[in-house]
């Protein structure tokens, strides 16, 4: 006879060979990996791959861009999706549209995406006509240190609408009397949505910083379509060098490089857990 206790295990057992095959095994199959030798004995060199990989100047600078790419792109991303869904939460006529509108080019497949923004980029596209136009010579953008700023473009343009879907909702829990009373206190549209919707959203915020902090961990796709599998310094990051590291089936670099990034990752949350918890406690 079935207990509910039993039939809870029964229905989470599933989840939990998926997780266990798909997640755990890999995980330990990585760090398995990242301290042995690489040879055909698969002999233990301890921490050897991780003082290795420190040392390594293609590894230094994939991950030097990547922290410079996600520490400018998330600040953007975090403030724009915030302003934008304020605006969106007070336009009532055609606010659907809008929302719609900003969504769009998140749920675009990334070929397509990135299609658009190589016309707009290219060196007699329509970004360069409009320098022109203002009396400024043309930039090649997709080559050299330029190719910068259409990859962070590219990253803020296509996340920017899940991040003020998630702004939006916590923007439209919060209660109509604080505005009202706040209008009664003479506060203007800037100081409500500094002294209100603000503090009043700082768990979503926190939840869209990460997020957008995360995403942008992961910007590859756009680098290796634009400059290839070796790129400008300027934007050759952490993935590109495991994405040749790979290539080479040298795994042992692999595995190392992203447990080392692991590292880093956890570090840096860890830090933004904390502040936030200091936050929330100094709000309430």
């Amino acid at each position: 006879m079935f207990t509910r206790k039993r039939a809870v295990l029964i229905y989470l057992l599933p989840g939990l060979l998926g997780l266990t095959l798909f997640y755990i095994v890999p995980f330990v199959g990585g760090v398995w990996y990242s301290l042995t030798d690489g040879s055909y004995k698969n002999a233990f060199v301890w921490l050897d791959n991780y003082r290795n990989i420190w040392k390594n100047q293609m590894f230094l600078l994939g991950l030097k861009n990547t922290l410079l790419l996600s520490a400018i792109c998330t600040p953007l991303v975090w403030a724009l999706s915030f302003g934008v869904s304020v605006l969106l939460n007070r336009l009532k006529p055609g606010g659907a549209f809008f929302r719609n509108s900003v969504l769009m080019p998140y749920l675009m497949p990334s070929s397509a995406m990135l299609l658009i923004w190589l016309v707009l980029f290219d060196y007699g596209g329509g970004v360069n006509r409009i320098v022109q136009a203002l009396g400024f010579a043309r930039v090649s953008w997709l080559e050299g240190a330029a190719l910068r700023i259409p990859v962070i473009l590219m990253f803020v343009w296509k996340n920017l609408g899940f991040s003020v879907v998630i702004f939006l909702a916590a923007l439209q829990a919060i209660p109509e009397p604080l505005y009202e009373y706040a209008r009664l206190e003479g506060a203007g549209f800037f100081k409500q949505a500094f002294h209100v919707t603000l503090p009043m959203v700082v768990p979503s915020a926190f939840l869209v910083f990460v997020l957008s902090w995360i995403n942008a961990f992961k910007i590859f796709k756009e680098v290796y379509f634009i400059g290839g599998a070796y790129p400008d310094e300027s934007v050759y990051t952490l993935q590109n060098y495991m994405n040749n590291m790979f290539g080479k089936l040298n795994y042992q670099n692999v595995t190392t490089a992203a447990y080392s990034f692991a590292l880093i990752v956890f570090a840096i949350f860890g830090l933004l857990f904390l502040l936030q918890r200091r936050l929330l406690k100094n709000l309430s």
